[in-house]
C-alpha cells in the first residue's frame, strides 16, 4: 500500500533526482580526471515487510545520507535519500564550504568560545585546540564532506578505544593525526575493529547486543534529522560484524588474529613514524569537541 503523493514528491520525480545525482557526480569526477565511473553513487535498501520505508546513499568518497520522509515504497525512500545527497553535494561546492586560512582561523575561533582551550593552544599540536588546528590544516583546499570523511576515521577510532591504545603506547597526539590522515576505512580496518569489540564482549557478554542497539538508535535519529550518516552505519556495520562472530567457538580464533594484527599495525605505525623499529552538513564544532573528548581520559599526550 502506497501513500498519495505530495506535491513534492511529484516534483521529484518529474525531476528524477537520482539521475541527476549520478550526473552531478559522474561530472565532477570527469573534471577531476579520475575517469571511473563506475559505482559512483551506491544506494542500499534496507530490508522490510512494508513501510516505512529506508535508503541509504554512499558518495563517492565514503559520505553517506538517508531519507528524511517517512516513505511508502522503496523508490520513494531511494528519491528522498537522493535528494538528501544532492542538497548536500551541491551545498558542498559553495565557497564557504571549502577549508581556507580564514576558515581555519574562523573555526579555530568559534572552538575555543565553546571548549576550555584559549587561542594560543592552536600553535601546540599537544592540546585539543592545537589538534584540531592541525587536522584543518593538513586538509586545507578540502570541502567540508572531503574532510568529515577523513574526521569519521578518527571518531571510529576515538568510539573504539584505539586512540586510548595509542595514548598507552605513548604516542603524540601530532604523530597519530598526520599517520592516521592518510588512512581509508576500508574492510580491513573494520574487520580489526570488530576483532576489538569481540574481546570486549568476551569480557562483558551481552556487550555487543546492547552496543548495537543504541548504534542503530543513533543512526535512525542521524537520518531522520538529515545529518551525514557514514560514523553512524560504520558502527552499526562493525558492532553487527562482530555480532556474527560472538560465539564460543570464534573467540578463540579471532583472539589469535587480533594479537597477529596488533603486531603488525604498531610495526607498520612505528616505522613510518620513524621510531627504533625497522589510523551532513558538517559541524566543525564537534570535531574539535571529539578532541576535547581526548584530553578527558583519552589524551594521546
Amino acid at each position: 500500500m502506497s501513500g498519495p503523493d505530495s506535491d513534492d514528491d511529484r516534483a521529484f520525480k518529474d525531476l528524477n533526482v537520482v539521475g541527476m545525482l549520478h550526473q552531478f557526480w559522474e561530472q565532477k569526477q570527469m573534471k577531476s580526471m579520475m575517469m571511473e565511473t563506475e559505482n559512483l553513487v551506491v544506494y542500499e535498501s534496507i530490508p522490510s515487510p512494508g513501510p516505512p520505508y529506508i535508503c541509504y546513499v554512499t558518495l563517492p568518497g565514503g559520505s553517506c545520507f538517508g531519507n528524511l520522509k517517512y516513505c511508502y515504497s522503496k523508490a520513494e525512500a531511494r528519491r528522498d535519500a537522493a535528494r538528501i545527497a544532492l542538497m548536500n553535494s551541491t551545498f558542498n561546492e559553495l565557497p564557504c564550504r571549502r577549508i581556507t586560512p580564514e576558515f581555519i582561523s574562523r573555526s579555530v575561533k568559534e572552538a575555543v568560545s565553546t571548549t576550555s582551550g584559549n587561542i594560543a593552544d592552536a600553535s601546540d599540536p599537544g592540546t585539543s585546540i592545537g589538534a584540531y588546528c592541525l587536522m584543518l590544516e593538513l586538509n586545507t583546499g578540502k570541502t567540508m564532506l572531503e574532510f568529515q570523511e577523513i574526521m569519521t576515521v578518527f571518531q571510529l577510532l576515538h568510539w573504539n578505544g584505539t586512540l586510548k591504545a595509542f595514548r598507552e603506547m605513548r604516542c603524540s597526539r601530532q604523530e597519530v593525526i598526520l599517520y592516521y590522515s592518510q588512512q581509508r576505512l576500508d574492510e580491513r580496518t573494520r574487520s580489526h575493529m570488530a576483532l576489538d569489540w569481540l574481546q570486549k564482549e568476551q569480557e562483558s557478554p551481552g556487550l555487543l547486543s546492547q552496543e548495537l542497539q543504541l548504534a542503530m538508535k543513533e543512526l535512525g535519529e542521524a537520518r531522520r534529522i538529515g545529518r551525514e550518516l557514514r560514523f553512524y552505519k560504520e558502527k552499526k556495520e562493525i558492532l553487527s560484524l562482530a555480532l556474527s562472530h560472538a560465539n564460543a567457538e570464534d573467540l578463540e580464533d579471532y583472539h589469535s588474529e587480533e594479537m597477529s594484527w596488533r603486531e603488525e599495525t604498531e610495526f607498520e605505525y612505528y616505522a613510518q613514524e620513524g621510531h627504533s623499529l625497522e589510523g551532513s552538513m558538517t559541524n566543525t564544532s564537534e570535531h574539535c569537541q571529539l578532541h576535547s573528548q581526548e584530553s578527558d581520559g583519552e589524551s594521546m599526550e
